[in-house]
């Protein structure tokens, strides 16, 4: 009884805390829809998209294709397919930041709209753990207990990333208040000078228009 209440935490945690994205959303032909993830070094993802057949049992129409990127913050393109109706990726991350996975869609006159699925996973929920648990032969309850391991060491390894680029926007924030406060004292003295400039020029025209 204890090691089945053990088991059903260990599944709702890990299925709490799973790093996981899965979505459907409309596309119209002739735009693009952009989807971000902010992602570690080092971190592995798996993505998968298909384009929803409008009519099931019947073969999908070839005006309903899509084109997909994805980049890195850097510009570095992991992947891409032009004129697809489902496809995968996955690679690790090489640096850390912000990955858009972005969807085009042909133009197409008269416009129509593409129903498209997408199921993108980065971190634990990226492993594959079927196949796991097949090379190791390893029970039920070992397996969870794996799972949350790595769950754990991921939120670890997470959490030192933001504290990293809490840091790095810090130090942004402490730049950005010094070259402010540098700015306003400029600003200042430029308003007294131009003020300063102003009063000498009155009192010029003043004096010789023998007025004071």
């Amino acid at each position: 009884m204890v090691e089945s209440r053990l088991l059903a935490a260990l599944i709702l945690l890990g299925f709490l805390i799973s790093a996981s994205e899965s979505l459907r959303f409309e596309l119209q032909s002739g735009h693009t829809k952009c989807i971000v993830e902010d992602m570690k070094a080092n971190a592995m993802t798996v993505g998968k998209y298909s384009v929803v057949n409008p009519d099931e049992g019947q073969p999908m129409p070839p005006s309903l294709k899509l084109t997909v990127r994805v980049t890195s913050s850097h510009g570095n393109s992991h992947h891409y397919s032009e004129l697809v109706e489902s496809g995968q990726f996955a690679f690790q991350a090489v640096e850390a930041g912000d990955y858009m996975a972005c969807f085009w869609a042909p133009d197409h006159k008269p416009q129509i709209t593409l129903t498209v699925e997408f199921d993108w996973k980065t971190g634990v929920a990226a492993k594959d753990w079927s196949n796991v648990a097949k090379k190791g032969s390893v029970d039920l309850m070992e397996l969870e207990l794996k799972k949350l391991f790595d769950t754990v060491t991921s939120i670890h390894e997470e959490m030192t990333y933001l504290r990293e680029r809490e840091a790095e926007m810090q130090d942004l924030n402490t730049a950005t208040n010094s070259k402010m406060a540098y700015l306003s004292l400029l600003s200042l003295f430029l308003c007294l000078s131009v003020a300063g400039f102003q009063w000498w020029h009155l009192k010029t025209f003043f004096e010789k228009k023998k007025l004071i």
